[in-house]
This record gives structure tokens, C-alpha cells and sequence, in this order.
């Protein structure tokens, strides 16, 4: 055990605690907006990546990771605040950060290199054509998420099997956990939604979601503060009528006329109880009976 790390790293968590938040000098924030405002948006989303990583244990045996970084603004936010934790000496992970070039037409190569260099990060940009495959594989009218998300994550395992990561970290956030669930319960028919800790089926690979208690909202105010530039999806982000998309203005509708519904939902995701629900591979119902009377 490296004593002196775990002493710098607890003086790191001491200051963090007691709200000592400056801007730095990492590169990154250079440009950093300075208003309470952000401070406190910044922070906040700093203490909820922390709050996952320690919920779902995210950095037991983490040396190495893989940042999925798509040019997106959640994707941006989420290199960003492992940089800013790993500045703090809170997160004792290599970060290298990946963008995998699916082949999208008009896609502007040079800008994810050119940020990527300009804040130091350690990178990788893979050139795999699967924009094509998508195109020619899913039926007109038929959505592409599901096997462009399938390629994508394949060629991702496999970068980060090459790079020497433990682990592959992607950037969804509350949103996205909250619609995968109800895109199960109402067109899957069961109760599942996005983990923020998987272990992926050749069991060599964590798959972690340090966002999973971030709110989109704020990602995108943090985004546009911190002048990320966001390239746009030409593919899944061209499509109209996604079931994703109908969840999503379910969700706001709810939380508009009922306000931290979103938050309630997140919180009993993490608190389930088997007995209460109708599978009885969870709970053992056919066992279940009242104490013999004497």
C-alpha cells in the first residue's frame, strides 16, 4: 500500500469536502467561467461523479481507463470532470480518451485531435467505417441506434483490449438511465435499465457510467460554459420519431408538472425490493408461507 498516495489523497478529499474549489491551472479550465453560477454547477456535478464512483465502487483495481469521447457534449463533460477529479488527486486513474471516426459523412476530423492536444490528454482517434454498415443493414424507416451502438462499443473493447485498460467509461447520464428504463418496461416488457458499473460478457472489461447521477440539464449548461466543440451526430441525430426521443419528452412532461420527479425515479432505481414485484426468480414466492400455528 503506497501510504503517501493515500495521504495526499485524503488531504485532496479534506479540501474538496470544505468546498475549496479554484479554477486550477490544468489547460482545460483556462477558460473557465468564473460567476457563482458555474462554480456551484461545477461543483455539483464534481461531488455527483464522485458520489457514483464511490456508490458503485468504480475505482477498486482501476489503473487504466478508456474515455469514450464522441464529440457530444455528455461525452466532453465527462473528460473533463475525470481530468478536473484527477488534477485533485481524487481519481489515481490513466486517463486516455478515444473517439472512434465512424465514417459520417462531412464528420470534421481535425477538431477532437486539436482539443484533444491542446488540454493534454493522452489520445487515440480510430478510423472504422461503420457508418456504412448502418446504412446498408437497417431498413428504411428503421432506427439505427441499436447497431450503431453495437459496432461502436465492439471496436471500443477492442481499443481499449490494445491500449491496456481495465475499463471503458461512456458519459450517460440520469436521461438516458431513466429512458432506457422505460423503453424496457414499455416496449420490452421487463425491468431493467443502463448499470452504472458492468462487467461486459467476456468478463476482461469494466463498462462504467461515472455520470449516472448527473442531470442532462446540466451538462449542457456545463458544455456550453466550458465552449466545447460539440460535432453533431449525422447519423442517429438525423432521425425523427425515435422511441428514446418519446420517452425523453415523456420524462419532461412529468418533471415540468411535477418538479424532481426524475431525481425520485433515479433514487428508486437503487431501491428495490423483489418481494414486492412478480418474478419469481428474485423472490422465492412458491416457499413463502405463514409461520405453522402451534
Amino acid at each position: 500500500m503506497d501510504l503517501s498516495l493515500n495521504a495526499s489523497q485524503d488531504q485532496a478529499e479534506t479540501a474538496f469536502d470544505e468546498g475549496e474549489i479554484d479554477a486550477g491551472t490544468h489547460p482545460l479550465f483556462g477558460r473557465m467561467p468564473s460567476s457563482v453560477s458555474f462554480n456551484k454547477l461545477r461543483k455539483r456535478l464534481l461531488r455527483q461523479t464522485r458520489q457514483a464512483l464511490d456508490d458503485f465502487g468504480m475505482l477498486k483495481g482501476a489503473k487504466r481507463w478508456l474515455i469514450g469521447l464522441s464529440g457530444g457534449k455528455d461525452s466532453y463533460s465527462l473528460l473533463a470532470l475525470l481530468m478536473d477529479l484527477q488534477w485533485r488527486g481524487l481519481l489515481p486513474v490513466e486517463l486516455i480518451a478515444c473517439n472512434l471516426d465512424q465514417g459520417q459523412p462531412n464528420f470534421p476530423k481535425h477538431i477532437l485531435p486539436e482539443y484533444l492536444q491542446s488540454i493534454g490528454v493522452k489520445h487515440r482517434i480510430e478510423y472504422r467505417d461503420t457508418y456504412s454498415i448502418v446504412k446498408e443493414k437497417v431498413p428504411t424507416g428503421a432506427t439505427y441506434c441499436s447497431l450503431c451502438s453495437r459496432l461502436r462499443r465492439g471496436n471500443l473493447y477492442r481499443i481499449a483490449r490494445e491500449e491496456g485498460c481495465d475499463a471503458l467509461v461512456l458519459g450517460h447520464h440520469r436521461e438516458d438511465i431513466l429512458e432506457t428504463f422505460f423503453m424496457n418496461l414499455f416496449h420490452g416488457g421487463r425491468l431493467a435499465s443502463m448499470p452504472a458499473k458492468l462487467l461486459n460478457d467476456e468478463g476482461d472489461l469494466m463498462v462504467l457510467r461515472p455520470l449516472a447521477y448527473a442531470a442532462e440539464d446540466d451538462l449542457a449548461k456545463f458544455a456550453t460554459a466550458m465552449e466545447f466543440p460539440i460535432i453533431p451526430c449525422d447519423l442517429c441525430g438525423s432521425q425523427d420519431g425515435l422511441e428514446r426521443n418519446a420517452m425523453k419528452a415523456m420524462l419532461a412532461d412529468i418533471e415540468r408538472r411535477m418538479p424532481g420527479r426524475k431525481d425520485t425515479m433515479l433514487r428508486a432505481l437503487g431501491h428495490v425490493n423483489p418481494s414486492h414485484l412478480l418474478d419469481p426468480k428474485l423472490f422465492d414466492f412458491l416457499s413463502l408461507a405463514p409461520e405453522p400455528k402451534e
